[in-house]
């Protein structure tokens, strides 16, 4: 076969694969995905280990390329802003926005996976192949899997992606190629997920619309609303230390932690001291690459830029990802050469600045959010957005409600900060002048 008739194989079946497949089946280009677990239409989802996702404006403006953001966003829950529980039960409310156009839609991961490779099948030139598991690229660059019968199997393709999350078989491969680097970097902190159920009727038993957060200062725990009515809970402690998942070993243990640091929320957690006790507990890391292309391969989403959840941004960056890389490609006239190299140029800076920036939202997340200082400052950020809204934009306003590129998002919010400190420093001096010719005229 020649190139043009050889399929491009993508390797995961997770969100980024089952997106690009969509993109690529869309145009019409001969797609095969090959996926290490069982097909997601056939069985119920992981438990454990889904922090739900916040899709934001970047990844829902992939959706709408394809056709698919209406469906998606009708199974999510609209979120308006942040609601803080303070130790004592005290609710307060920080709105993300000026409006609804500056929010973001809880979705569930395994609902949105199912949903896009069922999307990826309805292509007709893509096919699914699951319980295939990668094993790496062979010499040629031809890439390796074993089937469920633990059977070798080999595909030459015509490009390979490796769209296989954190702990990618194909940058593996890609490692060991001459001028490589990789870097990793753990969290102190892990995760474990626990569970609200709805109320009667389906109802929410907190406020539907928010991103709930019990921040405690080296520790947090958040929830976020699901369309039945429940809310999936994740927990953000240390791995050990005081107040830390290694000081929690019995039922016991688990309740009188839960009562004193989150005590509205007890009522609410199914099964509390089963859940925590069962549910498994999962790292957070932080993985930053290059070049995210070596001969026919290359990478997109945690493959080559892994970061850590706190500014909902995996998922909507890996998305962009997918945007990007088929624009190239059509720009490139499917050259995959071309289009990777120029795919990488255009988002690896941006990617490297959004690794550092949720790494500091965490903080603000953990600790800030309940000082009446930042709440101050928050409130002053979106008063000047909504007076000004073409000249003053928040930080977390480009990088969550804009499509602006994360660098350029942080190099502006720099840039307007310093006019709005001169501007501040001018209109004081005024202010101090015209006191001063007042006082003068007395």
């Amino acid at each position: 076969m020649t190139d043009g008739e050889r399929p491009v194989a993508i390797v995961g079946a997770g969100l980024a694969g089952a997106l690009l497949a969509c993109y690529l089946g869309r145009a019409g280009r001969r797609v095969d995905v090959y996926e290490k677990r069982p097909d997601p239409r056939l069985g119920p989802p992981e438990r454990g280990r889904s922090i739900n996702l916040a899709l934001s404006v970047r990844g829902i403006f992939a959706l709408r390329e394809l056709g698919l953001a209406d469906d998606v966003l009708r199974d999510g829950v609209l979120m308006r802003g942040r609601m803080i529980h303070a130790r004592n039960g005290a609710l307060a409310f920080q709105p993300y926005g000026k409006d609804d156009n500056e929010a973001l839609h809880s979705v569930s991961r395994a609902g949105l996976n199912r949903f896009l490779v069922e999307a990826a099948a309805r292509q007709p030139s893509v096919r699914l192949f699951f319980d295939h598991r990668c094993t790496g690229l062979d010499h040629d660059g031809a890439v390796e899997f074993l089937d469920g019968k633990q059977t070798p199997v080999t595909v030459d393709a015509a490009a390979v992606v490796g769209a296989d999350g954190a702990y990618s078989a194909v940058r593996s491969s890609m490692q060991r190629h001459d001028g490589f680097n990789y870097s990793q970097d753990y969290l102190t902190h892990g995760y474990k997920e626990l569970s609200i159920p709805a109320g009667p009727n389906g109802a929410h038993r907190m406020e539907p619309n928010a991103l709930h957060i019990w921040p405690r200062g080296t520790f947090m725990m958040i929830a976020l609303p699901n369309r039945d009515g429940s809310f999936t809970v994740t927990l953000f402690w240390p791995f050990e230390g005081p107040n830390s998942f290694a000081v929690l070993k019995t039922e016991a243990d688990v309740l009188a932690f839960f009562r004193d640091q989150f005590a509205d929320a007890v009522p609410l957690i199914s099964d509390l001291s089963s859940e925590f006790l069962t549910n498994p507990t999962g790292s957070l890391v932080t993985i930053r690459c290059r070049p995210w292309r070596v001969g026919r391969a290359v990478l997109v989403g945690d493959a080559c830029h892994a970061v850590v959840p706190f500014l909902g941004q995996g998922m909507n960056a890996a998305f962009e990802d997918c945007t990007v890389l088929h624009r190239c490609l059509v720009e490139a006239g499917w050259d995959w050469e071309r289009a990777a190299v120029r795919y990488e140029d255009l988002r690896r800076p941006h990617t490297d600045v959004l690794a550092d920036l949720c790494v500091t939202n965490f903080v603000e997340m953990r600790d800030r959010v309940a000082s009446p200082l930042f709440v101050l400052g928050k409130r002053l950020a979106v008063l000047l957005h909504a007076l000004l809204p073409r000249w003053y934009l928040p930080l977390y306003t480009l990088i969550e409600f804009s499509r602006v590129p994360y660098a350029d998002a942080v190099r502006r919010t720099r840039a307007q900060n310093r006019l709005a400190a001169l501007a501040a420093a001018v209109l004081g001096c005024l202010l101090l002048a015209a006191a001063w010719l007042v006082w003068r005229a007395l």
